[in-house]
Order: structure tokens, then sequence, then C-alpha cells
């Protein structure tokens, strides 16, 4: 009788079978090792469809925890912080400043040498006002400064965006309305004693007028600068412009009119230039900071 045997079993002792597996071949050595599962992360993901028109999508952004959520928002509110009292000091010093410059402006407007010097008037002429007219920026100026300043600090505290953006719009405001009444007063600054000396030559002029009362007016204008600026003369010491309220000795001891002029309104745009000059340095830091401010703001609202 023939034996099955010797045709079966070599086929099924070579041959093992796993379910889910299926057969695989039997050696000397265990049989094969059950593969294990990949990670999620290592598994193979389908390509991501690409947007029409060949725009590159952005990379999603790395998973948080909220350990990580609640420390970023931490350091934004803490940098938010000291941004705010930072810009609530400068805002303090922009108001003290806007102060000192009204008061300075008041101060120069009623000054006992320039209100005498430009209140005075010949028949036909009046002292030149152009002085008056950069003292009323500076007033104006002030002003405006401490009210903005107020804004600023109020809008610091309450962390309001609307107060900053509206505080931001009036500093580029005052900053354009400050670089150009520095500009007017760079180009006038000669002028403006350039003026006066003009009508104190005329005031002189008409002082040895053959009308008594055109020269008595005159006369009356001449001491007034002479009395106030301590000066004597014009601009040389020619006899025939020595007054009879300023003699040949006082001549020489003390300056002409014309230097003495000079030496008053250059004092006083010098101080109005360096004032000018600190507040728009305050000014640019304040900008600076509260558009940072502003942006934290809305940062951390996102947290």
């Amino acid at each position: 009788m023939f034996d099955l045997s010797s045709l079966i079993l070599p086929y099924t002792t070579d041959i093992g079978y796993i379910p889910r597996l299926g057969f695989f071949p039997l050696t000397e050595s265990s049989p094969p090792s059950i593969p294990k599962p990949q990670p999620p992360e290592l598994r193979r993901r389908p390509p991501e469809p690409q947007p029409l028109g060949g725009a590159t999508r952005r990379a999603a952004p790395p998973f948080q925890t909220r350990g990580q959520i609640l420390a970023a928002a931490m350091g934004v509110e803490g940098c938010t912080k000291c941004i705010k009292y930072l810009l609530f000091v400068f805002n303090f010093v922009f108001w003290l400043a806007g102060g000192i410059i009204l008061g300075v402006g008041l101060w120069i407007r009623h000054d006992s040498q320039t209100s005498v010097i430009l209140q005075s008037s010949l028949e036909d002429q009046s002292a030149p006002n152009t002085f008056y007219i950069g003292i009323y920026i500076l007033i104006a100026v002030g002003a405006v400064m401490m009210f903005v300043g107020f804004l600023g600090c109020y809008g610091a505290i309450q962390e309001s965006q609307c107060l900053l953006g509206t505080f931001f719009t009036c500093l580029i405001i005052l900053f354009a309305c400050e670089v150009a009444a520095g500009i007017w007063g760079f180009v006038n600054k000669d002028q403006i004693a350039k003026d006066l000396k003009q009508f104190y030559d005329q005031a002189l002029v008409e002082s040895k007028d053959k009308d008594e009362n055109k020269a008595k007016k005159a006369n009356t204008v001449v001491k007034t600068f002479q009395e106030t600026l301590n000066c004597c003369g014009r601009d040389s010491l020619a006899l025939s412009w020595v007054t009879s309220e300023c003699t040949l000795g006082e001549v020489t001891k003390v300056s002409t009119c014309h230097a003495k002029i000079d030496e008053l309104f250059s004092g006083k745009l010098y101080l109005i230039g360096i004032a000018a000059i600190v507040v728009a340095v305050i000014m640019i830091f304040e900008m600076i900071l509260s558009m940072v401010l502003c942006c934290g703001i809305r940062n951390s609202s996102v947290y």
C-alpha cells in the first residue's frame, strides 16, 4: 500500500501558520516574531493635499500643553506691566515738561524787558511782534502737552487700546507741530532781532525830528530801550546818536543797544531750543512705548 506521509510531511513540517499573518517557512531557528506596531509618529501619513494656485500651506503650530500656554501668558503679562509702568513714568515726565514749557512761555510773554520793549510804538509804527508769535506757539504747545500727558497716563493705567491709540495720534500731531515751529524759529531767529534793531534805529532818527510831538514820542521809545537793556547808542559810538538821556561818559561804559538786543533774544531762543529738543526726545520714547504696550495688550488677550 502506498504511504502518503512521504508526500505530506515534507510540506507540513516545513510550513507554519500564524493567524492573521499567513503561512511561513519553518527553519531550525525560532519562528519569526510578530512585528510590533509602529508608534503613531513613525507611521507613514498620506501626503496632504496642496492648495490650488501653487500656494504653500503654513505649518501647523507645535502642540502646547496647558503649562506652556500659562507660562507664555504670564511672560506676556509681566512684560506688558513693565512697559505700562515705564510709559506711565514717561508720561508723567512729559506732563511736567508741558507745565514747565507753559510756565516759561508765560514768563517770557510777561517779562518786563520784552514786554516794555515790544509794547512801545512810534507815531506811525509799532514794535515788531514776530517774537510774540513764537511765544504764543510755545504757550499752546505747553498746554497741549499737559493734556496729552494726562491722557497717556490714564490710558497706560487702564490698558486701553483706544486711549493709547488716541495718545499716539496726538503725539504724532504734536511732534509735527513742534518740528514746524522749530523750523520757523530757526529761519526767523535773526529776523526778530533785525526787525527790532530797525525799529530802534527809526526811533533814533525820529527823536531828532523838527516835529516836537513826533520827537517826544520817539525819545520815549529810545529811553525805554536804553533803560530796559542798560545800553547806549546804536551800533557805533557816533556822537550824533548820543541822546540827552545817554551822556558821552556813559557811552564808554555800557554796551550798544544793538548788541544788547542780540543778547536778549539769542539767550531766550537758546532756552526755547533746549526745551524743544528735550521734549522731542521724550515724545519719541513715548510713541515707541505706547505702540509696544498696545501690541502687548492685544497679544495678551489671545491667551
